[in-house]
């Protein structure tokens, strides 16, 4: 991966507390898994920022190869890979997630 790619992916993951890159936007998903996570972040309101990686093949591609993570979504918070829909899907109905968040001061409820 060119070095460029792996700074830009790092200032997203870092950017803010938790960070999603996914298949199309938050209003507009364009894979299902995509969408089932950010359905969770919606419904648990939680603030995210998000990164198409439909728009930039070397983010697509250069998100695995930074995370050793082969699949998309990726959600991060605070700068740590949580997984991909089916982990995410799995801590939260676990309630996991939502402890995580609260430990974490990301959310009030």
């Amino acid at each position: 991966m060119e070095e460029i790619t792996k700074e830009k992916i790092s200032e997203e993951i870092t950017s803010s507390n938790v960070h999603l890159f996914m298949k199309g936007t938050p209003l507009f998903p364009q894979c299902g898994f995509s969408s089932t996570v950010v359905q969770i972040l919606t419904y648990l309101e939680v603030a995210f920022t998000s990164t198409n990686v439909l728009e930039d093949e070397k983010i697509r591609e250069g998100i695995k190869e930074y995370s050793n993570w082969p699949t998309i979504p990726q959600l991060y918070i605070k700068g740590e890979l949580m997984g991909g829909c089916d982990i995410i899907k799995e801590m939260f109905e676990s309630g996991e997630l939502k402890k995580i968040f609260k430990e974490e001061d990301l959310i009030s409820n």
